[in-house]
């Protein structure tokens, strides 16, 4: 990559930080956008590899926040709860100091 190339695709990721940072969203998207273009004109094989991994990261991205709203549903859930069922729940049991133990909602319906 040549000198001026260099220059111009550090010049445009740098004027893209400081725009976001001023909350200047659209221009730095321009900005970010003419680094990308140059990069991309100089190193094509590089982006058409990106390019096809793309639907892969989204499946993962997606799988991610489908944990994440399971766990939250849950979590909301569980706040409702009494603090035993949620430990039952979770495979805890009430053990006693003598080794007894018991499952609590037989106790609590």
């Amino acid at each position: 990559m040549n000198g001026w190339k260099k220059a111009l695709v550090a010049g445009s990721i740098g004027a893209a930080t400081i725009l976001f940072v001023k909350k200047k969203y659209p221009a730095g998207v321009l900005a970010t956008g003419v680094g990308l273009a140059l990069l991309a004109s100089e190193y094509p094989e590089k982006f058409e590899n990106v390019r096809r991994s793309l639907p892969d990261y989204f499946d993962r991205g997606m799988q991610v926040m489908e944990m994440a709203a399971r766990a939250g549903k849950r979590i909301t859930e569980a706040a409702g709860q009494s603090a035993a069922n949620a430990w039952e729940e979770i495979g805890g049991r009430k053990k006693w100091a003598s080794g007894f133990s018991f499952r609590a909602s037989a106790y609590l319906s």
